[in-house]
């Protein structure tokens, strides 16, 4: 009876930590409570019941057992990792790993940092904020303002929120500071135009993977999450857009 409990524990632990590694890394809510449920089905459980919301994971083995969960607090997009947990639950699914390999390797996902360091990501966002001015019919003396706007917008979001632990003060600074310097881009006649080199710069900061998510979620029936995920898409609009209004509400003026 004490071995077959914990084999049941072990496997709880298991989807859990799945579970976690998806919804942490972007992963949608129906995905995470798809894969969790495959895992233990995979390892014969009958009944397994999961519960997934964007702060949280409700998991149980059977009815009649103890329910576990664990809070999620930190989230971030790396589908990377997503991609990995899908192959280990693909590989449990095929009867190619145990209970305890597949704990192991998921442990080794979760201490993996991101597939890119923070230089390279700023170097992407400001290649893309570049591009995105051309691509809304900027001139191409606008690039180069776009490109090094972004990169800098980008580069404050991700070191304000390790000072300000509150996602929505960190994008609103990001905002401001690109605001303000495609301003001072124009102020010393480099670049043409205001309106596309700002469009250009805050497309990095743009939630458009929480977007999407919410929306694949409430059509999954998932109202709790997609609504949830959509509120907060709404808040990462309206600090980009609060931000850049109050620079052009002061340069404006």
């Amino acid at each position: 009876m004490t071995n077959h409990t914990d084999h049941k524990n072990e496997i709880t632990k298991v989807c859990i930590l799945a579970g976690k590694l998806m919804l942490q890394s972007g992963a949608e809510t129906y995905r995470v409570e798809d894969t969790m449920i495959r895992i233990a089905a995979s390892y014969g459980i009958e009944n397994p019941q999961s519960f997934v919301t964007p702060t949280g994971i409700l998991f149980s083995i059977q009815d009649t057992d103890p329910t576990s969960f664990v809070r999620i607090v930190e989230r971030s997009t790396d589908l990377h990792k997503v991609t990995l947990v899908n192959s280990v639950s693909r590989k449990i699914s095929s009867g190619e790993l145990s209970v305890a390999q597949a704990s192991q390797r998921l442990k080794e996902i979760e201490k993996q940092t991101h597939a890119y360091s923070i230089p390279v990501q700023v170097m992407a966002a400001s290649v893309t904020s570049g591009s995105f001015a051309i691509m809304f019919n900027g001139q191409w003396s606008d690039f180069i303002p776009a490109l090094i706007t972004g990169g800098i917008g980008y580069s404050t979001v991700v070191y304000s929120h390790r000072v300000v632990e509150i996602r929505f003060f960190a994008e609103f600074f990001a905002a401001v500071m690109i605001g303000l310097i495609a301003y001072c881009f124009l102020f010393f006649g480099i670049g043409n135009e205001l309106d596309k080199i700002i469009i250009g710069s805050v497309m990095p900061l743009v939630p458009g993977l929480l977007i999407t998510n919410a929306v694949r979620d409430l059509m999954a029936g998932h109202l709790v999450s997609g609504l949830s995920k959509g509120a907060e898409a709404f808040l990462t609009a309206f600090a980009i857009g609060a931000g850049i209004a109050v620079v052009l509400s002061i340069v404006g003026g």
